[in-house]
């Protein structure tokens, strides 16, 4: 199945996937394909694997982090303490349905850039840290709700609306800062992946597995 659109991923460099798991905390553990893990982590738990030579890559549609996103004030503590782990992370996580698009990256231990806007919330819950050279390309990351809002009629809402990222922003934020999961075709990836579940969250439908 690969990854594709409706889910959320980490891309880790410097990191194999047995060490993503554990910073994961990653329990029931099952060695998988990648077509298999990817499929599966759709429906619950984390996939990790390693499907081109420079990159680790979490997938995961509901548990990546669990119980939570990155609309979550708790996210960008989340985010940097697995990279105390793991070395420099990205974080994206992209939905459609509910208009919820985020990307988040750390570097050398600090939380460089991280946005989030939420279409249901009609908010952009998390921005932090300038806009990448990407993001101004594709004219995205550089609006929330400014000073002001509270007044704002229809010509300034239909703007603000006009300049909120779409899911294939995601994408090619994440192709510019290091690998887009569109771009790893299913089969070319050879080595197997670790499937699990984050401490606390418990298999269901196991057999499906």
């Amino acid at each position: 199945m690969g990854i594709g659109y409706k889910t959320s991923w980490l891309a880790v460099q410097d990191a194999a996937p047995e060490e993503v798991a554990d910073a994961l905390g990653l329990q029931h553990r099952h060695i998988m394909d990648w077509v298999g893990g990817t499929s599966a982590a759709y429906r619950q738990g984390v996939f990790v694997a390693r499907p081109v030579p420079d990159w680790t890559i979490a997938h995961s549609r509901i548990h990546l982090p669990s119980g939570s996103d990155a609309t979550d004030p708790r996210f960008p503590a989340w985010l940097q303490t697995l990279s105390t782990q793991l070395g420099d992370v990205q974080y994206f996580a992209t939905d459609r349905i509910g208009e919820y698009h985020a990307w988040a990256k750390v570097e050398s231990g600090e939380l460089t850039r991280a946005y989030c806007y939420s279409g249901m919330q009609g908010d952009v819950p998390l921005h932090l840290g300038e806009p990448t050279e990407v993001e101004r390309e594709l004219g995205v990351g550089g609006h929330w709700l400014e000073d002001g809002w509270q007044e704002w009629q229809e010509p300034e809402w239909d703007a603000w609306l006009a300049a909120m990222p779409r899911e294939g922003d995601v994408m090619r934020i994440a192709e510019r800062w290091g690998i887009c999961p569109l771009d790893i075709p299913d089969d070319s990836v050879d080595p197997p992946g670790i499937y699990g579940f984050p401490s606390g969250v418990e298999p269901c439908c196991r057999s499906r597995l």
